[in-house]
């Protein structure tokens, strides 16, 4: 009886139902924010339409800096390998934007080929021409971190006069594109050379509205003395300050994100702590995934509001036969008020507008008697999902976080934070001494010996807290040595007896002599005693 009535109602108590997450994201999108974006041009002011591999994809960590930060080496140290159009040096090496991503086959796969990939989450870069996509390349490597991440390394930002020349592609746009996807933006600084460009500065200033994403990294730290680096940082939260305008104070991890030997080691209890910090948010990634999925549509659907409201706005107070240019100009400086008027006839924040000097720009070049009048219930319909369908995604949010509690980043510089003196889920164990055998280490023992024995050995071996005052003594950051307790810790008790102690020491000589560290300790570096006998 009476069904015609309070049909609206009923829709907005009965949200739409969904069975994950990335599901209900797409379907939302492309269902009640999508048409209201068509219907009032927002792709062509603010940011391309989004698709399916944008609600698919990893999470992905975007690193920003000047040149010679050490973008290109912090990638590196995470995964612990090598990655295809790796260049490091002191002058700008890295000129493109590499997407280092996991695949079964390494090699390199070209920008033109990346945006025509449905699978991968750059199809809309196509925007910005051959003269980007000849600078955008994707590194495929199979490396368990990338697994879980992937990570985009930048062209290193220039400064003084190299800044003005041009890149031939608007590098800010491209960097407000990638800000408004990735998952976590780590803006890295030099210690020693800690200067911000004009370039930086416009950089920093388009990740506007991305502020939350924003880690700070102050590299190569061990470089100076204490008191300087206390300098350091106090002028870089300043400069940080003036750029970034957010009453929450930007995280700033200060370490050496290398897997060199610490110049200065007096601070490597600082740098350890702040590692394991930096290196909890990134694990964290996969696990808030869908939440940071969810809260970009909000922020998105919040902006494509507003802009309806201008471009309706515009559409409403242009004449329809005479006076169109005049009015147009008088229309576009008057931006601010019209901003303004709205605000208050619709209670929207300021902090939810568009750049205004951006919009005036971009309207120069529009006819603004072909934008569309105001269409209440495209709006409508995304406010129900705000109000309604948003609250329902959260719930399951929280129940796919439940469900896989144990997703985070894994492998590489993250396995030798995990366990083990130089980690932080460090615990004493107890085990038995073993017999001493012949084998490559052997040579080197007696040597190895005389320091064990200096560490209060209980029953053979010597804890993990004190074999770790030694290993310390070789500067080498603390992933590295976690990575060598991990091999040397044969029988994972966290302690070493003598063999696994004269093993550490032999490949922490290893890698001071500038080798690479095998990921599984090799057949003939186990001790004999610990070799197991074919069956």
């Amino acid at each position: 009886m009476f069904s015609w009535l309070g049909t609206d109602d009923r829709r907005k108590r009965d949200p739409e139902v969904f069975h994950t997450v990335s599901e209900g994201l797409k379907k939302l999108y492309k269902t009640k924010l999508l048409p209201l974006e068509e219907y009032y041009k927002f792709h062509e002011f603010h940011s391309p339409a989004l698709e399916d591999a944008d609600f698919d994809n990893k999470p992905m960590v975007l690193l920003v800096g000047q040149y010679s930060t050490g973008k290109t080496s912090f990638i590196r140290y995470l995964l612990e390998q090598d990655f295809p159009g790796m260049r490091i040096g002191p002058e700008p090496t890295t000129d493109s934007f590499i997407a280092v991503m996991h695949g079964d086959i390494e090699g390199l796969i070209p920008g033109n080929a990346l945006v025509v990939d449905p699978k991968k989450p750059f199809r809309k870069l196509n925007a910005f021409g051959n003269a980007f996509l000849n600078r955008f390349v994707c590194a495929q490597l199979p490396n368990p971190v990338l697994e879980s991440i992937s990570v985009i390394d930048t062209p290193g930002i220039l400064s003084g006069e190299k800044q003005r020349i041009s890149r031939g592609y608007d590098f800010a746009a491209v960097l407000e594109w990638f800000a408004e996807r990735v998952d976590r933006i780590i803006l890295l600084f030099d210690a020693h050379k800690l200067d911000i460009s004009d370039e930086f500065s416009d950089v920093i200033k388009a990740l506007k509205n991305h502020e939350d994403k924003i880690r700070v990294v102050l590299n190569k730290a061990d470089q100076i003395e204490t008191q300087q680096l206390m300098r350091v940082y106090g002028a870089l939260m300043w400069s940080l300050g003036k750029i970034v305008n957010t009453p929450e104070v930007i995280r700033v991890y200060i370490g050496s994100f290398w897997s060199h030997p610490l110049l200065i080691p007096d601070n490597r209890k600082l740098f350890e702590a702040e590692e394991q910090d930096l290196f909890k948010d990134i694990q964290s990634l996969p696990r808030n995934a869908a939440l940071r999925k969810l809260n970009d549509l909000i922020k998105r659907a919040r902006l494509a509001k507003v802009h309806a409201y201008i471009i309706s706005s515009l559409k409403k107070e242009m004449p329809s036969v005479f006076g169109k240019d005049n009015k147009k100009k008088e229309l576009i400086n008057s931006l601010g008020e019209i901003y303004s008027r709205i605000e208050k006839e619709h209670q929207i924040s300021p902090g939810d507008f568009p750049n205004l000097k951006k919009m005036q720009e971009q309207l120069q070049s529009h006819d603004l008697n072909k934008f569309q009048p105001l269409k209440p219930k495209l709006l409508d319909t995304v406010d129900d999902m705000l109000a309604h369908d948003i609250a329902q995604l959260m719930v399951l949010v929280r129940q796919e976080e439940t469900q896989q509690p144990g997703q985070v980043v894994k492998g590489g510089a993250f396995e030798g934070t995990m366990n083990g003196p130089f980690g932080h889920g460090y615990g004493e164990g107890a085990g038995e001494g073993i017999d001493e055998l012949e084998w490559v280490v052997a040579r080197d023992k007696p040597t190895y010996d005389e320091i064990f024995y200096t560490l209060s050995p209980v029953n053979g071996k010597v804890t993990g807290a004190n074999a770790k005052k030694e290993m310390v003594k070789s500067k080498l950051p603390n992933t590295v040595l976690g990575k060598i307790w991990k091999l040397a810790d044969i029988d994972k008790d966290g302690m070493l007896d003598d063999e696994e102690f004269a093993l550490a020491n032999h490949l922490i000589k290893v890698k001071l002599e500038g080798h690479e560290l095998p990921s599984e300790l090799p057949s003939h570096l186990v001790p004999p005693s610990k070799r197991k006998i074919p069956e």
